[in-house]
């Protein structure tokens, strides 16, 4: 059962094959095997998740099933849960049960899903390799025992469905936190159009940036969770009323004489990836070709500039969420001499080193002296790369372009923050727009490792973006089945 996708085991659930309760133990008992070596969840609800899953085969007998009756996910931990620990992944958040639900994590409960346990992730968001989060990095499960990253912010998301730890999962993409760890964990990521899925009771990192999605196996999968996922939630002012809605399997966009452009993007010539990387990327848009896309190419003229203008805006916005953070109403609290130094301690004490830097570049660049200097011209900018994907689209229908350089790299690389925040380079650049693009397996590299691609597209075209992507998926045909990647 733990090598079915959740397509699959949906069909099987529908038809009697399996019990929810019998998949959701099959899970149980893989967690319970293997979750220690792989550190994918911070908190498991083993009890929850059986009663979740009892509750899903008694409505299936009554004839009442919900979309995802029985799928049993993995919620990354930025996702208030109620009556079940959400940390951040932070010192600051260790012991903090929330009293209401996110958005994202309703409809999911809706749906009919099963919930296995809170996934790891880099604190409040801030990573590259999740190596940041106060509980320890999780691990990718391709060549276990070179302990390789599974990526960040959303790495215990990717290690726990590579690994048949969860059918499916939650993640959260501010400038390529599901893509990059999707891409070199093998999976399927999708980072859905800005406001598509709620931000309601996700913990904020960078508020304009911040976008839920699925990471699953297939890109089918990505499409059954974005479409319980998505929808307008009142009480999020960048929420939108625009829905998705799919039923698998996706319909072909290209082939029996379907026509599409899909614009390669000029100025990402000269960006250094590995060899692998660039074959893999050439022989996908080989494959375009045969099935008949036209491929021409664009120009985004400030897309190298994205990274600069991302990390200013995104720790200016960190510096302000992360204010509320201070030891008065809910908490670590560390009691200081008086209130002033209360502050001090309890924010020294429960940020980790990468969430304060940030938060003391976003201070620095939102102070009188430097606004305008840096911060309005990362807007400006962020302006100028929105437009330029607008122009784009006039040329092309479809983007695609690497998630990432290279392949995953050990937990032990000794990379600078400035060496980690370039990894980011591929990806940041639709966050600023707040367009849709799905991370979407391109192949395995010479040394055995998957690499991803990414499809991108308009504002609201999720489901072209998704329908390209599953092309991509069948050209590249990779076995990303757990007990492949795991060997057992």
């Amino acid at each position: 059962m733990i090598n079915l996708t959740l397509t699959e085991a949906l069909q099987k659930l529908n038809t009697r094959e399996i019990s929810a309760v019998e998949l959701t133990r099959a899970y149980l008992d893989r967690i319970e095997k293997y979750g220690a070596d792989l550190n994918c969840y911070i908190t498991t609800t083993p009890e929850r998740a059986l009663a979740d899953a009892t509750a899903s085969d008694a409505r299936r007998a009554a004839g009442n099933t919900l979309p995802l009756d029985g799928a049993p996910i993995a919620m990354k931990d930025l996702f208030a849960t109620r009556g079940v620990r959400t940390t951040a992944a932070s010192r600051m958040l260790e012991n903090f049960v929330p009293e209401y639900e996110s958005t994202v994590s309703q409809k999911l409960i809706d749906a009919g899903t099963v919930l296995l346990g809170k996934a790891n992730l880099d604190e409040f968001a801030m990573g590259t390799f999740s190596k940041t989060s106060y509980f320890g990095a999780p691990i990718n499960p391709w060549q276990l025992e070179k302990q390789l990253t599974a990526g960040g912010s959303s790495g215990g998301s990717t290690s726990a469905v590579a690994s048949g730890l969860a059918i499916a999962a939650t993640g959260t993409d501010t400038g390529g936190s599901i893509r990059f760890p999707a891409a070199i964990t093998g999976m399927v990521g999708m980072k859905p159009t800005y406001g598509l899925c709620s931000r309601w009771g996700c913990v904020a990192f960078a508020s304009s940036l911040d976008t839920p999605g699925p990471i699953t196996r297939t890109v089918d999968d990505a499409a059954l969770m974005l479409s319980a996922m998505a929808g307008h939630a009142p009480l999020d002012s960048t929420s939108s009323t625009n829905g998705f809605t799919c039923t698998a399997p996706l319909e072909p966009i290209l082939g029996d004489g379907k026509k599409l452009r899909i614009g390669v993007i000029r100025e990402f010539n000269d960006v250094k990836i590995s060899d692998d990387m660039k074959s893999l990327f050439e022989k996908r848009i080989t494959d375009l070709k045969s099935m008949g896309a036209e491929i021409v190419e664009i120009s985004i003229p400030n897309i190298l500039d994205a990274l600069a203008a991302y990390y200013i805006i995104a720790p200016a916005e960190a510096s302000s969420n992360l204010a509320r953070y201070d030891g008065m109403r809910y908490g670590l609290r560390v009691e200081g001499r008086d209130i002033y130094d209360t502050f001090k301690k309890s924010r020294a004490a429960g940020f980790g080193d990468e969430v304060q830097r940030r938060m003391v570049i976003g201070t620095a660049v939102l102070s009188s002296e430097s606004y305008d200097v840096y911060f309005m011209q990362a807007a400006r900018v962020r302006r100028m790369i929105a437009d330029s994907f607008t122009s784009a689209f006039e040329q092309c229908d479809l983007i695609v372009c690497p998630s990432s350089a290279g392949t995953a790299m050990p937990l032990a690389s000794d990379l600078k923050p400035l060496e980690y925040y370039a990894l980011d380079l591929f990806t940041v650049a639709m966050n600023l727009a707040g367009i849709p693009a799905c991370s979407v397996p391109a192949g395995l590299a010479t040394n055995g490792l998957p690499l991803g691609m990414q499809v991108v597209g308009r504002r609201f075209d999720d489901m072209r973006v998704l329908q390209l992507a599953k092309h991509i998926e069948s050209a590249a045909d990779i076995d990303n089945r757990p007990t492949t990647i795991m060997g057992k």
